[in-house]
């Protein structure tokens, strides 16, 4: 299983990068949105720390989005995916395949994000930094687990290419508000239970999402089958 992940993983991520289509899109429409709400403030005025992180968190989750419908849109091309299902591995492999491809993706993506929302928000960092970059790893965790999950269920029709932004944003939500409060806690917000109680919530919803994965997954990837 190891053996397969690792080769899934090192596909994804080379075609991904060679072609860099899929990637300069997702960066592109990350960077479109923090450009856009730093219109929304005047002159000389400064956004809020919880807006700052929102927008951010809101630029990673619409890129993860279109991380994934790539990922999976590779094997649906030459239609792969059977050979993939008649591997003799277990087929979660696949899930953690593309949730690492994925997690790589968008932790590179997150690296032009960061400094372009300091610059573009006008914020700088000044809190917690240890448990804001541990809340941005269980943060992207998550989010990769469920977008590797839910990234199958869109495939294979081009009707159902938008199902899986609307599935998953609901399901994110718990996910989003952890990054976003402790993200504002290390731009400079205030904040009463600090950023443990919200570790705590993202390192939960973590577990959930895995085993979902872990479980479901197959039944979903052969689904059409």
């Amino acid at each position: 299983m190891l053996r397969l992940t690792l080769a899934m993983a090192r596909k994804d991520l080379s075609l991904t990068l060679a072609r860099g289509s899929g990637l300069v899109q997702a960066l592109l429409l990350g960077l479109l949105l923090l450009f856009v709400f730093s219109l929304s403030q005047g002159v000389g005025e400064r956004m809020t720390p919880q807006s700052a992180a929102a927008v951010f968190w809101l630029s990673s989750a619409f890129c993860q989005v279109l991380i994934f419908n790539q990922l999976y849109a590779l094997e649906e091309a030459n239609n792969a995916r059977l050979g993939l299902l008649l591997c003799p591995a277990p087929i979660q492999a696949v899930w953690l395949g593309k949730g690492c491809a994925g997690l790589v993706l968008l932790l590179l993506a997150q690296v032009i994000f960061l400094p372009a929302g300091v610059v573009f928000l006008g914020q700088e960092l000044s809190g917690p930094l240890p448990q804001a970059l541990a809340a941005l790893a269980l943060t992207d965790v998550g989010m990769c687990a469920m977008g590797s999950l839910l990234g199958a269920l869109a495939q294979g029709q081009a009707a159902r290419e938008s199902l899986l932004s609307i599935v998953l944003f609901p399901l994110l939500t718990p996910l989003l508000l952890a990054g976003i409060s402790v993200g504002a806690q290390a731009l400079g917000a205030p904040s009463a239970d600090g950023p443990g109680v919200w570790l705590g919530v993202a390192a939960a919803f973590d577990a959930v999402f895995l085993g979902a994965g872990l479980l479901l997954f197959g039944h979903i990837y052969a689904g059409d089958e």
